[in-house]
C-alpha cells in the first residue's frame, strides 16, 4: 500500500491567510525553508486579517452607496417622499389660509409696502368682515345642534308612525295581527342590508380615499418643487448656472471693452470692488456695476446681448438701467426661461368684491420683474400705449379700463376703430361706444374727442366760477360736474392716417372742401382736439388714452405723443420707434421695447412716465400686465354694470351743435371796418366762451376763408399797417349772398 505523497512545505492551509499573504510575498516556494520558522496552526489566523476583511467590507459598502443605481435610487425616494412631505404642508397652508386671515394680513402688509393706504384698510375691512361672518357661522351651527337633534328625532318618530299605519292597514286587510309590525321590520332588516353593504365596501373605499389623498398631495408638492434640490433632476443645460461675482466680473472682462478689461486686471481685489451685493429681486438677481474710470454707461448698454450670453442667459433675460449712483449700470439678470412663466391672474377675475377709486386708488396691472405688483395710477393722468401688432396692446388698455369702470364716477366715450368687438363688453359702461376702422368711423370718433372738448371748456368756465365764489380745490373736484371724463381711442393710427374730409356747399352752390378730419397735420380736426385736451383736460378732470401700432411721425405726431403723461410700449421694430414711444430720456437710461421678443413676450411692456411707481431715478419700468381674455372681460364688465344705475350708450357721437360763425363774427367786430383777427378771436372768446373758448387763429381763419371771406393784411382801425384784419364789408357781403341764395332754394 503506498502512501500518500508528502505534502510540500510550503503548502498554505488557510485560504484567508493565503489572499492576505500572497500579495506581500514576492514568492511562494516549493522548497523547504530551513531558516524560517515552524507554519502557525490551521486554526490560528494572523493578527491582521480581521482589519483586511473590514477593510474589504468598507470598500464594498463605499461601492455600493456611490453605485449609479444607488444614487438614482436613493434619489428618487427622496425626492418623492419630499412630494409627499411638502404637498403636505402646501395642503395645510392652504386649508389654514382658506380658514383664517392670513391671506387679509399678507396682502394687508404688499398695499403698505407699496404705500396704497386705502387697499390695505379695504383688506383690514375684509379680514374683519370675514372674522365676524366666520364667528356668525359658528354660532349659528352651535344653535342648530339641539335643533337637528329634535328633528332626527321627529323625523324617526314620524317614519315609525307611518311604518305602523301601514303594518295596521295590511293586518286589517289580511286579518293577520302580526302584519302590524310588518314594515317596521322590513324597514329594520333595510338598515341591516345597508349596515352589512357599508361594512364590506368600507375597506376597499377608505383605500381608495387614502390613494386619492396621496395623490393630491404628491402633486401639490410636485407643483411646488419641494423635494431637496439635490434630489431633483438635474438639468444638463448651462442655462442652470447661478450667477455669482466671479461670473459677472468674467462676463464684464470678455465684453470687449480694452479699458474695462485692462482696469478688471489691474485690480488687486479681483474687481470685487467694482459690484455691489447681489440681492434677489423677483425671478432674478439684481445687482450694482461700478465702471472704472475711462468706460461710459452707453458702452455697457450698448453690448446688452454680448453680456447677457457672458452670463449664459438670453438677451431678453437681461435688464440693464442708469441707477442715481454716477459711472453706475444695474444689472437684472432672469432665472433661466423665468420669464416664460405666466404671472397668473388678475385680481378683476380673482376678487369679485373689488373696488375702484381713480382719484386715490391705484390700477393691478400686472408686475415688475421683481416679482411686486405693478400698480399705476390713472387720476388726471393722459395714456399712449403703442407696441406692433398682435401683443396685447388692446387687451392691456382694455385691463384699466374694466378696472376703472368700477369707479361708478367715472364716463367713457370710446372709439375703438378696429371694430372686431374687442370692446364690446362696454356697451352699457361706456356713454359713448363707435367701433369700426372706415372713415365715417374716424368721423364719429373726431366729433367724439370735440364733444370732450367741449366739455372741457364747459368745466373751465364752471372752475373759474366756482373759484370766484371761494371753492377750494378739492371741493370743486368732489362735485359730480367733475366727475372724471375718459376718452379712449383705440387703433389711433386709423383716425391719423385717414383722409376723411369736411364738406360743405358754399354760397354759390359749390362743393368746397374744408378741414380734414384724420390726418397728422396742424389743420387735421381730430389731431387739433387731441391736442387741446392734452393742453387743459387734465385740470378738469378730462383725460384721453389712446392705443396705437407701429409708431411713426405719420400715424402718430410728435406733438400728439409727448402730451402724455404715461407712455407705454410693447414690443417694437427699431430704436427709433423706441424713442418715439417712450422718449429719449428713457431709451437713453436703458427702456428697450425693441429688445422684446415678438410674440413671445405678448403684454410685457416698458412704462415711462409718472402713473407706475419707479425706483429712484429711474424713467421706467418693464411691466408684464394681467391678460383678461373676452368671456372674463364680459364677465368682470357685467359685474361693474350691476353697480351703475344703467348707462345708455350712443353707438356714435353727437356732431358739435351747428352756429352761425358768419353772424357771430359780424357781432364780434362792432362798428370796426377792419378789425385785426387776433382781436376778432378775442371778442369770440369773451361773447361765447363755451363755443370758441378752445378756438385758435387758425381755427377763425379756416372758417373764413370757407365763407370767402379770408382775413387779408391791411390797415386797421386803429392806424397800423400791414396786419391781418378781417373786413366788416365781406363779412357782411357773404351773408347777404348766403341770404339770397336760400332765397333762391326756396323760391
Amino acid at each position: 500500500m503506498t502512501e500518500p505523497a508528502a505534502e510540500p512545505m510550503g503548502t498554505v492551509h488557510n485560504l484567508d491567510e493565503h489572499r492576505a499573504t500572497r500579495t506581500t510575498a514576492p514568492a511562494v516556494s516549493l522548497a523547504k525553508d530551513t531558516t524560517a520558522p515552524d507554519p502557525a496552526p490551521v486554526d490560528a489566523a494572523p493578527p491582521s486579517s480581521s482589519s483586511s476583511r473590514a477593510r474589504r467590507a468598507v470598500r464594498r459598502a463605499h461601492a455600493l452607496a456611490t453605485h449609479d443605481r444607488t444614487r438614482s435610487t436613493v434619489g428618487f425616494v427622496v425626492r418623492h417622499g419630499g412630494y409627499f412631505v411638502g404637498g403636505a404642508g402646501v395642503v395645510a397652508k392652504r386649508t389654514w389660509e382658506g380658514r383664517t386671515v392670513a391671506v387679509h394680513h399678507r396682502m394687508r402688509a404688499m398695499a403698505l409696502a407699496s404705500g396704497d393706504h386705502l387697499a390695505a384698510a379695504e383688506w383690514q375691512d375684509r379680514a374683519d368682515r370675514f372674522r365676524r361672518e366666520r364667528h356668525e357661522r359658528r354660532i349659528e351651527l352651535v344653535h342648530k345642534v339641539p335643533t337637528m337633534a329634535k328633528s332626527a328625532a321627529i323625523g324617526t318618530a314620524a317614519v315609525e308612525g307611518v311604518l305602523l299605519l301601514v303594518g295596521i292597514c295590511m293586518a286589517i286587510s289580511n286579518r293577520e295581527l302580526h302584519d302590524v309590525v310588518a314594515p317596521t321590520l322590513a324597514a329594520i332588516d333595510a338598515v341591516q342590508a345597508l349596515c352589512w353593504f357599508i361594512g364590506i365596501a368600507w375597506g376597499p373605499a377608505l383605500g381608495l380615499a387614502l390613494v386619492a389623498c396621496l395623490s393630491h398631495l404628491w402633486r401639490a408638492g410636485h407643483k411646488n418643487e419641494t423635494a431637496p434640490a439635490w434630489a431633483r433632476p438635474t438639468s444638463d443645460t448651462v442655462d442652470d448656472v447661478p450667477i455669482t461675482p466671479s461670473i459677472v466680473v468674467k462676463a464684464l472682462s470678455d465684453l470687449g471693452v480694452p479699458a474695462l478689461k485692462k482696469a478688471i486686471k489691474e485690480m488687486a481685489d479681483g474687481a470685487a470692488g467694482m459690484l455691489g451685493p447681489i440681492r434677489l429681486a423677483g425671478c432674478g438677481i439684481e445687482v450694482d456695476v461700478t465702471l472704472p474710470s475711462g468706460v461710459s454707461t452707453e458702452e455697457i448698454l450698448g453690448k446688452r446681448r454680448k453680456l447677457a450670453e457672458n452670463l449664459n442667459r438670453h438677451e431678453h433675460e437681461l435688464h440693464m438701467t442708469i441707477p442715481p449712483a454716477p459711472r453706475t449700470v444695474r444689472m437684472w439678470v432672469a432665472d433661466s426661461g423665468a420669464l416664460d412663466q405666466p404671472i397668473g391672474p388678475s385680481p378683476l377675475v380673482i376678487d369679485e368684491d373689488l373696488t375702484a377709486d381713480m382719484r386715490k386708488g391705484r390700477a393691478p396691472w400686472g408686475q415688475d420683474l421683481r416679482g411686486d405688483a405693478a400698480l399705476i395710477s390713472l387720476w388726471q393722468r393722459h395714456m399712449l400705449i403703442t407696441g406692433l401688432s398682435n401683443q396685447g396692446k388692446t387687451a392691456s388698455l382694455r385691463a384699466l379700463a374694466l378696472w376703472l369702470a368700477f369707479d361708478t364716477r367715472v364716463e367713457f366715450h370710446l372709439a375703438d376703430l378696429k371694430g372686431v368687438g374687442d370692446w364690446q363688453m362696454f356697451y352699457g359702461l361706456a356713454t359713448v361706444l363707435i367701433q369700426g376702422p372706415t372713415d365715417e368711423h374716424v368721423m364719429e370718433a373726431t366729433h367724439m374727442v370735440e364733444g370732450g372738448v367741449e366739455e372741457m371748456m364747459r368745466r373751465i368756465d364752471l372752475m373759474r366760477e366756482l373759484t370766484a365764489k371761494g371753492w377750494s380745490q378739492d371741493k370743486i373736484m368732489a362735485d359730480p360736474r367733475f366727475n372724471p371724463l375718459v376718452l379712449i381711442v383705440d387703433e389711433a393710427q386709423v383716425a391719423y392716417g385717414s383722409g376723411a374730409v369736411e364738406t360743405f356747399v358754399s354760397d354759390s352752390g359749390a362743393v368746397r372742401k374744408g378741414a380734414p378730419y384724420g390726418g397728422s397735420k396742424a389743420d387735421s380736426r381730430y389731431f387739433q382736439a387731441v391736442k387741446k385736451v392734452h393742453d387743459q383736460g387734465r385740470a378738469v378732470n378730462v383725460t384721453i388714452w389712446e392705443g396705437t401700432q407701429d409708431p411713426t411721425n405719420e400715424n402718430l405726431p410728435k406733438r400728439s405723443r409727448e402730451g402724455n403723461h404715461i407712455r407705454a410700449s410693447l414690443v417694437l421694430g427699431t430704436e427709433s420707434q423706441a424713442r418715439m414711444a417712450v422718449g429719449d430720456s428713457a431709451v437713453d437710461a436703458g427702456a428697450a421695447p425693441h429688445k422684446l421678443r415678438q410674440g413671445l413676450d405678448k403684454g410685457t411692456l416698458v412704462v415711462a412716465g409718472d402713473g407706475v411707481k419707479l425706483a429712484p431715478g429711474q424713467p421706467s419700468v418693464t411691466v408684464r400686465t394681467h391678460f383678461i381674455d373676452i368671456d372674463p372681460a364680459k364677465e368682470i364688465a357685467e359685474r361693474a354694470k350691476a353697480r351703475r344705475a344703467g348707462v345708455e350708450t350712443q353707438t356714435a357721437a353727437e356732431p358739435a351743435e351747428d352756429l352761425d360763425h358768419l353772424a357771430n363774427v359780424l357781432d364780434a367786430l362792432g362798428d370796426g371796418k377792419r378789425v385785426q383777427t387776433q382781436e376778432v378771436l378775442r371778442r369770440l372768446i369773451s361773447k361765447h366762451p363755451k363755443a370758441y373758448g378752445s378756438w385758435e387763429l387758425h381755427d377763425l381763419t379756416r372758417v373764413l376763408r370757407e365763407a370767402g371771406t379770408e382775413p387779408k393784411a391791411t390797415r386797421a382801425d386803429n392806424g397800423k399797417t400791414g396786419v391781418v384784419c378781417v373786413s366788416r364789408a365781406r363779412v357782411e357781403a357773404a351773408i347777404e349772398g348766403r341770404e339770397e341764395a336760400a332765397e333762391r332754394d326756396a323760391g
